[in-house]
């Protein structure tokens, strides 16, 4: 089996780059088949409002090309469009999707599992000067951190980090005995951040990941790590796990000015034995 990562599409933000007539799906599917891919992992933030993330999905089904397994990012939370504001209603709909593993991890044969959770931020990548009260308002002077804006949990960020956590070691458990594929849109190892000290990130660093997360390695046998949010491309192997991040990200960070080259140039791939 044929395994492709991304995460990070940003149709909205990056459909400048579009030639009159195409569409991301479309570059999407066709990428997909001409790798012949089998199953497409989408570590999150398709869009910046859920509703246009559900629409791709759905597109991305009809094309009947690659299976594909996603989670949502925070980005995809968001409800410009309409004002919506229960975030905790909008992940109920994205976990009801047959597309999201979150409390149904997805079997590959007899041997593989892919245990999935978007995750969230608990503050513990960034530098400890910072207090918890001053991560919870997501804005210094140098500028904010948007899902101050547009995602409204019924819980504070560490509580829901903890909860998604809780999720994800849920369905961990689910396939004990199984090879593991975990995947997450927020950053799960510390080197996915930005290294401290740093003028900016270390306040901003709060917002990229979970450290608490970490110890998961240490538990389970997760043999590939995917995750996203971070908006650049690392490829690392560490132990017995190999961790990706293959952000398409925002145009203005891209190599080349084709949306298709990049995508092809951002797409991670690894080969499955079943």
């Amino acid at each position: 089996m044929k395994i492709g990562v991304l995460s990070d599409l940003h149709i909205d933000s990056n459909a400048k780059k579009l030639a009159p007539g195409q569409t991301y799906d479309y570059l999407l599917a066709e990428l997909l088949y001409n790798q012949e891919i089998d199953l497409l992992l989408l570590a999150g933030d398709v869009s910046s409002d859920y509703h246009d993330t559900f629409s791709f999905l759905d597109r991305m089904r009809a094309h009947s090309v690659s299976k594909i397994q996603f989670v949502p990012g925070n980005h995809d939370f968001w409800s410009i469009r309409n004002h919506e504001e229960d975030t905790d209603r909008i992940y109920k709909l994205f976990k009801e999707r047959e597309d999201n593993p979150v409390g149904n991890p997805y079997l590959i044969g007899d041997e593989w599992a892919v245990a999935g959770n978007p995750g969230w931020y608990d503050y513990g990548f960034a530098s400890p000067r910072y207090t918890a009260e001053e991560f919870s308002r997501k804005k210094l002077k140098v500028g904010g951190w948007n899902d101050r804006l547009y995602v409204h949990w019924e819980k504070d960020d560490r509580a829901v980090a903890q909860a998604m956590l809780e999720e994800l070691e849920n369905d961990l458990n689910a396939v004990s005995g199984r090879k593991i594929i975990m995947m997450t849109h927020v950053v799960t190892h510390p080197q996915f951040v930005i290294p401290l000290p740093h003028p900016v990130y270390d306040y901003y660093n709060a917002f990229l990941g979970s450290e608490s997360y970490t110890e998961l390695y240490e538990r389970y046998p997760i043999a590939h790590s995917i995750m996203g949010h971070v908006h650049f491309r690392k490829l690392l192997h560490e132990q017995e796990t190999t961790y990706y991040c293959a952000c398409l990200g925002n145009a203005r960070h891209w190599y080349t000015e084709d949306p298709y080259t990049e995508l092809a140039y951002t797409m991670e791939e690894f080969k499955l034995d079943i």
